[in-house]
């Protein structure tokens, strides 16, 4: 049961990421029919990145009372809409309305399958899990091209996986009762619904927590912000072409899914703790090949070295959850972990790019230093941290 259970929650977020990365692939023929400037694609951005953070901060509850198999399916299918909404609305207005349960349908599924397998699984299926992300997050564009090459709208790549959406949703009703079996049998004990769901200042206030927080947080900086001007950086400041620039940044993203199936390999003989510690320092050793005044095969290798140094990080922090924090508090904690890790994603990226209109986009790679410098801080801190200790 718990292996059938685990490769359906690997098919759930794979499903996570197919959406993820296919607005911006999908913008630009999107947007001449919807005749917006092409800085609308920011606001859908923001919305469905608002609702996974609001889902996110509120999922620990949400959870608490209806599980984790019933906030999954009803989560995917809040999702399966939205999709099918991209693909059928005839107006940018209409997307607006769709962007929302895109978002909290997103940021449910996260945190209640990042806690679940936290729980009750071990560390290297954690890895493995947001591998399968990445499989989604490359399938997604991959798939919108080649519709697009075949003569097919680009509703028709938004349609295609909502209709995979549906289907899921339909195999997560029937699996309910399994998620409850599998808790069973793990050992874990359930957290009572009963106990009161601590306030989002009773999570903040744990011991540890605030240092957990500021590592996802500039985790998730570290990565959105390589995603968003990697290549923009490579074609201001080294001179690429922007094709050959979109290939490195595909490449940055591909040493991240490649390093979490090795990480997951790597947990059978080092603990999560230093699996955390060698990706900060490996991230430290790319960021410096970006800054040094090296040939452009040292920018390139670093690229290559920030991804693979991102790997470990963020599934290793998340299946540390329960071990820090304990197991009644782990959802809770994991929601808020999830929200900040989306405030990441979301905020510190336009940051930068703030900063280098007003000064130079060669800045990047110490804006990147000054962002590992603090996770690497943070995630010492969390060392020694132990429930109950």
């Amino acid at each position: 049961m718990a292996t059938v259970l685990l490769v359906l929650i690997y098919v759930a977020f794979i499903s996570l990421g197919l959406p993820d990365a296919l607005l911006g692939a999908a913008w630009p023929a999107m947007r001449p029919g919807f005749a917006v400037p092409v800085s609308f694609a920011g606001i859908l951005q923001v919305i469905i990145a608002g609702g996974t953070i609001v889902s996110s901060m509120n999922s620990g509850r949400v959870l608490r009372r209806f599980g984790t198999g019933k906030v999954t399916a009803f989560s995917v299918g809040l999702t399966a809409i939205a999709l099918l909404g991209f693909g059928l609305l005839p107006s940018f207005w209409w997307l607006i309305a769709a962007a929302i349960p895109l978002g909290l349908g997103a940021g449910s599924v996260d945190a209640g399958l990042n806690a679940f397998v936290a729980e009750h699984y071990e560390s290297r299926h954690m890895s493995w899990l947001h591998s399968f992300w990445g499989v989604g997050a490359l399938s997604g564009p991959l798939l919108l091209a080649l519709l697009l090459r075949n003569n097919y709208s680009w509703r028709t790549g938004y349609l295609s996986i909502g209709v995979f959406q549906w289907v899921l949703v339909v195999v997560l009703i029937v699996s309910i009762p399994l998620w409850k079996k599998v808790a069973a049998r793990s050992g874990v004990a359930p957290v009572d619904s009963s106990v009161e769901h601590p306030s989002l200042a009773q999570v903040v206030s744990m011991r540890g927590v605030p240092f957990a927080l500021v590592t996802f947080l500039f985790y998730c900086g570290i990565e959105a912000s390589m995603g968003l001007w990697g290549g923009t950086y490579l074609v201001a400041v080294k001179g690429f072409e922007p094709a050959a620039a979109a290939s490195w940044v595909s490449a940055f993203f591909a040493s991240i899914t490649t390093g979490r199936f090795l990480t997951g390999f790597a947990t059978f003989k080092i603990s999560n703790n230093n699996l955390i510690r060698g990706g900060a320092i490996i991230i430290i050793a790319g960021v410096i090949l970006m800054l040094a005044p090296l040939p452009v095969a040292a920018t390139l290798a670093g690229f290559l070295l920030v991804g693979f140094g991102c790997a470990p990080i963020f599934p290793c922090m998340l299946h540390e959850t329960p071990v820090r924090f304990g197991s009644t508090h782990a959802q809770s904690v994991m929601g808020v972990q999830m929200a900040f890790a989306y405030i990441g994603t979301t905020f510190l990226p336009p940051l930068f790019g703030f900063v280098s209109s007003v000064t130079s986009l060669a800045l990047l790679p110490v804006f990147l230093l000054g962002y590992i410098a603090v996770l690497f801080v943070s995630s010492e801190r969390l060392r020694t941290i132990r429930a109950g200790s």
